[in-house]
Parts: structure tokens; C-alpha cells; sequence
């Protein structure tokens, strides 16, 4: 990619000169959720049975690497995911609200995906065809990739070694994978939605230069998925 490119913040991103190895991002699993709420930051929606399993899974998948730390948003379902990966290196928690919800979906908490768009008229077809242009009044998608990517940076440049999970949400891991790894140029017909990450799984990225490189994608087996995925 071109260093001219327009980013997410208007420039390419940089990363200070860290001693992390490697660095996980990772999206809660599954959530006990059977009214299809939109939960934003709501306290509570812990993981469902098979987000329990997810979270297990990614544990087991991460065990055998050099973890120094595991953070997590201080939402329950990311807690109870980082929990799962946490027991398997003996560490605790540390949880880190540079990691929560995206803001901008707040305003939605508690009503059922299928109202949306009769309590708030046409912003869920926003939010699904230009989410990067949408403005609700509080933090953007832009500004949420922005948000975690300076969260990671200073993490990495923070420990003396190995490797850091980070367990979020899906816009937010998906938008500051983008972000870290200068992946999303403002230019018309970029597909923001396309490969967000799936629950419980795990984004991989190593230093690369003035910037992060992705070097590998896992999930769990994802069972059935309600659409749109938060």
C-alpha cells in the first residue's frame, strides 16, 4: 500500500519500537442474548453456553504462547472471554477501558435489532452501507479503531517481553485492526464490514516497521449467528 494513502486518522500509523512478540486481538464470544438486544454497554449479557465453549476454545488455542498479559474491556462478556485465556498462563485480568463498545452504538442499547429501525429510523441501514460516514452523535467508527489501536500501542511499548491478548468487541477490534495496521483508506466503496471478526476469535499481528502486519486469522466453530453481528 501506498504511504500516501489516506488513513484512518489521516496519516499512516506508526507504533513505538516494542519488545512484544506478538499481539492478539480477540472478540468476546458468544452472548447469552435471547431477545436480540442491541447491549451496547448494558451491565450484565454474560457468555451463552456456546460463547462459554468459544471462550475455552480460544483459551486452548492460545495456550502454548508466551502471553505476558491478558486485557479486556470491562464489559462482563469480554471479561468472562478473557478469563477463559487468562487461566491457561496463571495471570490475572487486566482490564483496560480503552477496550470497550463502540460509543457511537449506545444510543441503541436495549432495543431489539428487529425495531431498530422504527425507533431510530434508517441509522441501522446506515450503520450497514456507510458506517464510516455515520454520525450519531458521539464517538465514530473511526474514532473507535483510533481508540483501541492507542490502547495496544501503549501496552506493547509498556511490557518487557512476550506476547498480549487484548478482548474486545467487534467494532472495536475491527476497526483498530484496521486502524493498526493501515488497512483503512477513506476512499469511496471501501468495504468496512467485510471479514469483521467473528466471536471469540483471534487476530494475530506482529511489528512490521512504522506499523503492525497481520500474520494469522483462528476462530471457533461459530454456531448459528443472528445478523447484524455487534
Amino acid at each position: 500500500m501506498s504511504s500516501t494513502a489516506p488513513y484512518l486518522n489521516g496519516t499512516r500509523p506508526t507504533i513505538p519500537d516494542v519488545p512484544a512478540t506478538k499481539v492478539h486481538l480477540v472478540r468476546h464470544g458468544e452472548v447469552e442474548n435471547p431477545h436480540h438486544v442491541v447491549y451496547a454497554d448494558l451491565p450484565g449479557y454474560g457468555l451463552s453456553r456456546l460463547g462459554q465453549a468459544q471462550a475455552t476454545a480460544t483459551g486452548l488455542r492460545l495456550a502454548d504462547h508466551d502471553v505476558s498479559r491478558v486485557v479486556s474491556s470491562p464489559l462482563l462478556r469480554a471479561r468472562q472471554t478473557a478469563a477463559a485465556i487468562a487461566d491457561k498462563h496463571g495471570t490475572a485480568i487486566t482490564i483496560e477501558g480503552g477496550l470497550t463498545e463502540w460509543e457511537g452504538g449506545v444510543r441503541w442499547a436495549g432495543v431489539r435489532w428487529e425495531d431498530l429501525d422504527t425507533v431510530f429510523p434508517g441509522e441501522l441501514t446506515e450503520y450497514l452501507e456507510t458506517p464510516l460516514e455515520l454520525d450519531l452523535g458521539a464517538e465514530t467508527i473511526q474514532e473507535c479503531g483510533a481508540r483501541l489501536a492507542r490502547t495496544v500501542n501503549a501496552m506493547a511499548e509498556s511490557i518487557a517481553s512476550g506476547e498480549l491478548v487484548f478482548v474486545s468487541h467487534q467494532d472495536t477490534v475491527h476497526a483498530g485492526y484496521l486502524h493498526l495496521t493501515g488497512q483503512l483508506p477513506a476512499t469511496a466503496g471501501f468495504r468496512y464490514h467485510d471479514g469483521k471478526p467473528t466471536h471469540a476469535s483471534v487476530i494475530t499481528l506482529e511489528p512490521d516497521g512504522e506499523t503492525w502486519r497481520r500474520v494469522g486469522y483462528w476462530e471457533p466453530d461459530q454456531g448459528e449467528a443472528f445478523p447484524p453481528l455487534d
